[in-house]
């Protein structure tokens, strides 16, 4: 796959077939939009996917905390394992957003992407302060000589149904309802940092996980079977996110437990990838209390693990 980080640095003699949008978790409804890309572009046509970063929320509205299920560089990933030819992505500024839709139109879809065939959703709006419809755009294609394929109301809201349901289970701790909207497992990758080293006293030492982008979508507070990929190595493990209440903590960490494994691991990368919600996190009487608890958690882990 291509990745332009422009639109300005794509170039093609070709005609495109193109859809755009955020694409944020690139879940199962994304991918038939995906397939349906790229089975209307033929040998002689380029499939391309315009999105923008940061999210646009991010830059027209300050106020918004909104959490996004991938990264952008994980959003690259998945979206060439969908099979997509080029993607771009573009930086979203207040400048583009003033684009008028017609300068969206002739300058971009036009005259750099040479499109033959936009393919977008009923309810998309787009130009300055999104006046603009699929109507307009349906009137420009005809200008323009390009042809625009709706994507119906039925497939859209099975789309923003799915990233909403996606993200309401990440934030209930409901791990495999949003690994089945998915089609993957959800993961996150952290670099270790030095904690406390709270765990190794009471033998279950924690790879303490900093993630740079605090826009990603970190899930509820709680235990988790989890997958780890560590320098190419995949291994096993339990996952804890929260605040240690039992040892009077205030501030969340993501701690990760790698079974049958003992190395130094500090300013390591670490890729996380959720299977199982274990249990939410509470506050044990004492710390015999919470070491008991945490062999249990294990021994499930490992059992589901084996069945899994």
């Amino acid at each position: 796959m291509n990745i332009y980080h422009s639109i300005h640095q794509f170039t093609t003699s070709k005609k495109t077939i193109i859809t755009l949008g955020t694409f944020d978790g690139v879940h199962l409804g994304h991918k038939k939009i995906i397939e349906r890309l790229l089975q209307s572009s033929s040998a002689n046509e380029e499939s391309l996917v315009l999105t923008f970063f940061p999210h646009p929320r991010m830059v027209l509205q300050e106020e918004s905390d909104i959490k996004l299920l991938n990264t952008i560089e994980e959003r690259s990933q998945l979206l060439e394992k969908a099979g997509l030819q080029n993607l771009i992505i573009h930086p979203f500024d207040q400048a583009f957003s003033r684009l008028t839709a017609e300068e969206f139109v002739k300058n971009i879809l036009v005259e750099i992407f040479n499109i033959k065939k936009i393919i977008i959703g009923h309810d998309h709006r787009f130009g300055r302060n999104r006046t603009a419809n699929i109507d307009d755009l349906i009137v420009f294609g005809r200008e323009y000589g390009f042809e625009v394929e709706q994507i119906s109301a039925q497939e859209i809201d099975e789309v923003s149904i799915s990233s909403t349901k996606i993200r309401n289970a990440l934030h209930d701790g409901k791990i495999l309802l949003a690994n089945e909207y998915l089609g993957y497992h959800y993961f996150f990758s952290g670099t270790v940092v030095h904690g406390k080293k709270l765990g190794r006293t009471i033998g279950f030492p924690t790879a303490n996980l900093e993630i740079e982008e605090n826009y990603k979508l970190i899930p509820a507070y709680g235990v988790y079977a989890v997958d780890c990929v560590v320098e190419n190595q995949t291994l096993k493990g339990m996952l804890n996110i929260g605040i240690k209440p039992t040892f009077e903590g205030e501030t969340a960490s993501v701690e990760v437990h790698l079974f049958d494994f003992n190395a130094d691991l500090y300013g390591k990368k670490i890729k996380v990838a959720l299977r199982k919600h274990i249990r939410e996190e509470q506050k044990f009487s004492s710390v015999e209390d919470l070491k008991a608890q945490l062999k249990k958690d294990e021994l499930f882990a490992r059992d589901f693990f084996e069945s899994n």
